[in-house]
């Protein structure tokens, strides 16, 4: 196995402290918003998840790197973190399945990180501040200098990303036995939500970012999937409209992350930028219908208004967040559209929440007998 070397490395965040470590992947110089997220495990997926696109991610867990990488767990085509900052980075690997490191996965991507720091400090401190911007360098330890090149780094709040990650032109995936047709509006999707799209008999076209409703709706779909993604909902304004024209034609519809901020969106209500986001596999929340709680994978810096849902006679709270109150699920009464802030596809995590997906179907379902 190929033996690699560190370098100095160091971080420095947008108040001005900075950290000392050492260098993992790439060496190089990189930064944007500073964000931990707590699971134990799943970092490949979590590395390539769209909704990190042009984040900074800090794991707690103090080991990263040990389990390798294979094909099978990336949820996009590409690393979408813009950099690593771990305790403990393992250049081994000792799963036998995987088919390389993560340090010739992320040199091969060109990502940079930064590891051998105290990242409990760090977060703790992060937790106590609220997000900012960060940069990682290991080709300079100069932090007056990277200080500069840190006000170059645009804030999330405004900013726009959707149309970075989605994909550029249609696609389709069969499902495995055709029971609907599904209409995937792509704000930046996970692999794995499509997988549990096409194992309940959805064949899916997924659309890029910007696709009109008309576009949609010539393919001739039984509902509509608005996906998570990354970046600030309040200005992805095209997918606003897109679901608002669905709105108007009922037809099911259903929203995870990004696409539950559009939906609120949609019925006026607004969202807003949290002091340190939700992110990572142990997050409860409990659904208001049922009575029951669940365990819920997470990956959000947004949430939505709760006073103007609150005021909204159309849409009911659905699921509630158990550690602040946030709203995590809304429906549109009379409509049949619904959509939660989590990852009811789990990947890492636990599959408490699956059931939404089954939900979706019975909509789909209800509504061909009903046309």
């Amino acid at each position: 196995m190929k033996l690699h070397t560190t370098t100095d490395a160091v971080l420095v965040l947008e108040d001005g402290t900075f950290f000392r470590g050492k260098s993992l992947g790439k060496i190089g110089t990189t930064g944007g918003e500073i964000c931990f997220n707590t699971g134990m495990t799943g970092y490949q997926e979590i590395f390539t998840d769209p909704s990190y696109y042009g984040q900074v991610v800090i794991t707690t867990v103090a080991h990263v790197g040990n389990y390798g990488v294979q094909p099978e767990e990336v949820e996009s085509n590409n690393i979408q973190i813009k950099g690593l900052i771990c305790k403990e980075f393992s250049h081994h690997f000792s799963r036998k399945t995987a088919e390389g490191s993560l340090q010739e996965y992320f040199e091969k991507a060109g990502v940079v990180g930064i590891c051998e720091i105290d990242t409990r400090e760090l977060v703790r401190y992060i937790r106590d501040k609220g997000v900012m911007n960060c940069i990682i360098s290991s080709e300079t330890a100069d932090v007056e200098a990277l200080k500069e090149q840190l006000k170059q780094i645009p804030s999330m709040d405004g900013l726009e990303l959707s149309s970075k990650v989605s994909t550029t032109t249609e696609y389709d995936l069969p499902a495995t036995e055709k029971r609907f047709k599904v209409a995937v509006l792509d704000l930046g999707v996970k692999r794995n939500i499509l997988n549990n799209l096409t194992s309940r008999g959805c064949e899916c076209r997924v659309f890029p970012y910007g696709t009109t409703f008309d576009e949609m709706e010539a393919w001739g779909p039984d509902g509509y999937f608005i996906s998570n993604g990354p970046g600030d909902p309040a200005v992805t304004t095209q997918a606003e409209k897109t679901v608002e024209q669905i709105l108007n034609v009922e037809r099911p519809m259903f929203g995870i992350c990004m696409g539950h901020q559009i939906l609120a969106q949609a019925n006026g209500i607004p969202t807003y930028k949290m002091h340190n986001g939700h992110r990572g596999l142990n997050h409860p929340v409990k659904n208001l219908v049922t009575g029951r709680s669940e365990i819920t994978s997470q990956n959000h810096g947004f949430a939505v208004d709760p006073e103007a849902v609150k005021n909204n006679p159309n849409v009911e709270v659905t699921h509630i967040n158990l550690n602040d109150n946030t709203i995590e699920g809304i429906r549109i009464k009379n409509k049949p559209a619904f959509s939660v802030q989590y990852h009811p596809e789990s990947s890492p995590g636990p599959h408490d929440s699956e059931y939404l997906f089954d939900l979706f179907v019975e909509l789909m379902e209800k509504d061909k007998k009903n046309s």
